[in-house]
């Protein structure tokens, strides 16, 4: 079982989910986890997660470069002005997930991070101020996603938080990242 968890081509042990695949092994060792310093940032690491809700990492992933394209370099400022001339190029764009519900929460999180950055100088220094040091403080946060943003349950919330660095990823004991 172990030897199915390294990957043949660097002999690293990683998570199963990244072991095999160089896409996924890449973004698991460079991007997993890392905190995000910019805001555009942010909505990217947000949308991937709104877009990867009930399909596999992976196309998120292969899909990745064109969502960035498609939505503006994810610069919350273009992307909450999205009408819908936007919103049919998007829905109509075969090189990206076209889910109408999940792009039109793009477009709604997007100018909440923009709100918050208002009120609070960025979306990074809001969500910086949100505690979760402790299983109480995350949980805490569940609720507050949902009710801030679109398509963010609580599985959703959990993803972008370790995705983003916010709380620990979680790494299988035996993936050499869980000893970092």
């Amino acid at each position: 079982m172990a030897s199915r968890m390294v990957n043949p081509e660097d002999g690293k042990p990683r998570c199963k989910w990244a072991a095999t695949d160089p896409l996924l092994a890449t973004y698991h060792d460079r991007q997993w986890g890392r905190p995000i310093r910019t805001d555009a940032g942010h909505l990217e690491r947000l949308t991937q997660e709104v877009f990867q809700c009930g399909l596999s990492w992976k196309i998120v992933l292969v899909k990745s470069a064109a969502l960035h394209e498609a939505f503006a370099e994810f610069e919350p400022e273009r992307v909450a002005r999205f009408g819908k001339r936007e919103l049919t190029r998007l829905v109509n764009d075969e090189r990206i997930i076209r889910n109408r519900r999940k792009i039109e929460a793009t477009i709604h999180n997007a100018g909440v991070m923009l709100d918050l950055g208002k009120e609070h100088g960025s979306y990074r220094k809001w969500l910086s101020k949100q505690p979760a040091r402790t299983e109480d403080d995350v949980t805490a946060l569940y609720p507050l996603f949902k009710k801030t943003f679109k398509f963010m349950g609580p599985e959703t919330t959990k993803c972008y938080l370790m995705g983003c660095g916010k709380i620990p990823p979680f790494h299988e004991p035996h993936c050499f990242a869980a000893q970092d």
